[in-house]
C-alpha cells in the first residue's frame, strides 16, 4: 500500500507590480490570479498551462486531480514539494472563449519574470498549450519532445503529458512516470555540476 497522500502546496504571493494586470483580459472572466505554487525557491520549475480549480464551491481549499496526478508521479520517483515549483503560462484560469494566441503572447511576459527571478535549474512542460507556448512553437508537441532534453530559453526542459490527460487516458500512466524519471535524472546531474 503506497504511502502517498496529496497537499494542497501553498500559493507564491502575486507580486505587486503583476497585482493589477489587465493586459491580456482575463481579468474579465472573474478568476484571481495565481502566481505559482509550491517552493518559489526549488531548481524544478513546472509548467503547465493555465492554473485549476483551487476553491470548491463554498471556497474551500482542496487539491484538484492535476495536482494529485502530479504530486503522486513525483512522490513515485522520489522529488518532494521542496525540489518543484508549479507556473503557468496564463496566470488566470478562463472560463470562457477568449483570444487564445494573443493572450498567450501578452502573458508569456510573466513567465519571462519568473525565469529571470527564480533562474530554474530544469523546467518541466506539461501538455501540448504550454510546450507550444515555452517553445514559442505551434507545430511542438508533447509525443515527439518526450525522453528528450530541450534547450529552451539556455535552460534544460524536459516535456510531458498533462496530468489531466493521464486521469482521463491511464495508459498514459506509464509515460508518465517514465518522464518523472528522466526529470528527477537530469535534476540529480545538474545537482552534481553546481
Amino acid at each position: 500500500m503506497s504511502t502517498f497522500v496529496p497537499n494542497l502546496w501553498p500559493e507564491e504571493a502575486v507580486p505587486t507590480f503583476a497585482k493589477e494586470c489587465k493586459d491580456c483580459g482575463l481579468y474579465q472572466h472573474g478568476t484571481r490570479m495565481v502566481w505559482g505554487e509550491g517552493n518559489p525557491n526549488a531548481p524544478i520549475m513546472i509548467l503547465l498551462d493555465n492554473p485549476g480549480a483551487r476553491e470548491d464551491c463554498d471556497g474551500s481549499p482542496f487539491v484538484c486531480g492535476t495536482r494529485q496526478t502530479l504530486q503522486q508521479a513525483a512522490y513515485e520517483v522520489g522529488l518532494t514539494a521542496d525540489d518543484l515549483y508549479i507556473t503557468y503560462i496564463l496566470k488566470r484560469k478562463p472560463t470562457r472563449a477568449y483570444e487564445k494566441e494573443n493572450v498567450r503572447t501578452i502573458c508569456i511576459n510573466h513567465l519571462e519574470d519568473q525565469l529571470q527571478a527564480k533562474n530554474p535549474k530544469v523546467v518541466f512542460c506539461m501538455g501540448n498549450i504550454a510546450v507550444q507556448s515555452f517553445f514559442q512553437n505551434k507545430d511542438v508537441d508533447v509525443k515527439s519532445l518526450r525522453g528528450t532534453i530541450q534547450q529552451v530559453r539556455g535552460i534544460p526542459t524536459l516535456v510531458a503529458y498533462h496530468p489531466l490527460a493521464v486521469r482521463r487516458r491511464p495508459n498514459l500512466w506509464s509515460y508518465f512516470v517514465k518522464d518523472w524519471h528522466d526529470l528527477a535524472n537530469l535534476y540529480n546531474q545538474t545537482k552534481d555540476t553546481i
